[in-house]
């Protein structure tokens, strides 16, 4: 006894595979909270806004003309909202954040991603 397909023709290879998205992906729209950030900031720097910006392009245009993040003598330290919840995860594990990761927060976040609960 041999197995015969119940859909004839269905495993020929006359129809080859199909794909599942479209050959060129249409790009995605900008969200609410993009435009609503990209308007504020074409006001406050009076730049143009583009018109009919996808995803991407206005990300890339957000980043262009925002303002730098500030550079100071507190702009490596881990944010209070880091240090909180490194303290949380801390007391859960029972144990200390190492003081070197109050000085850096490129530490914190290794310390945090390395220790925070599964």
């Amino acid at each position: 006894m041999s197995f015969q397909p119940a859909f004839p023709g269905l495993f020929s290879p006359s129809h080859g595979a199909t794909p599942v998205q479209p050959e060129t992906p249409q790009p995605l729209p900008a969200t609410e909270k993009q435009l609503a950030y990209a308007k504020t900031l074409a006001a406050k720097t009076k730049q143009p806004l583009p018109e009919n910006l996808d995803r991407a392009a206005l990300s890339k245009w957000i980043d262009a003309h925002k303002a730098p993040a500030p550079q100071g003598r507190f702009s490596d330290y881990p944010s209070s909202k880091q240090v909180g919840f490194a303290e949380r995860i801390a007391r859960l594990k029972r144990s200390e954040v190492p003081p070197e990761c109050f000085r850096d927060r490129t530490l914190m976040s290794r310390w945090i991603d390395s220790n925070k609960p599964r």
